[in-house]
């Protein structure tokens, strides 16, 4: 999880270059920042053999339903369409794609973000998932929950990772 106008290069491609080696699928909201860098960085991953999957918000249209303009990003492998339109500071209400993000994903990771990913930071504490934030300043998601988990490194991150995979 993470802003849809920042791609957080060095981080996105870590991780996502990373959780491809450790044969698990990737989930999320389909768009761009870093949802498409990570997704595209676990996607150019030779051998891998997870998944990219994209939750992507929908809206009428002209001709019935349309998904929203921008998505899926090009690297979503299977895209769950949806009717859900709310995204951004209405990303934690009943017509909102991330209550499916959340509830579908076995472990979250959160990069920085502005309201949408605060949003769906808010749904995995209330809904239990597992939760780790990963950027150096609780600040770079407004209004962080103070039991969210802070990394600054990759390494306490991939720890937390692993911990969760093997618990499924």
């Amino acid at each position: 999880m993470g802003s849809s106008n920042d791609t957080y290069a060095a981080r996105t491609h870590e991780l996502g270059a990373w959780l491809a080696r450790q044969d698990v699928h990737l989930l999320t909201g389909a768009g761009a920042g870093v949802m498409a860098a990570v997704s595209e960085a676990f996607h150019d991953v030779a051998g891998r053999r997870g998944r990219v999957i994209g939750i992507v918000p929908g809206e009428s249209g002209e001709s019935g339903y349309e998904a929203k303009s921008g998505y899926p990003n090009p690297w979503v492998e299977i895209p769950i369409f949806t009717h859900l339109p709310l995204t951004g500071i209405q990303g934690s209400a009943l017509m909102s794609r991330n209550h499916i993000n959340i509830l579908t994903s076995d472990v979250i990771v959160a990069l920085p973000g502005g309201a949408g990913t605060a949003s769906e930071v808010t749904l995995a504490v209330r809904y239990g998932k597992p939760l780790i934030a990963w950027f150096d300043r609780r600040e770079d998601i407004p209004g962080l929950p103070a039991e969210v988990s802070l990394a600054t490194d990759f390494d306490a991150v991939q720890a937390f990772v692993r911990t969760e995979i093997e618990q499924d």
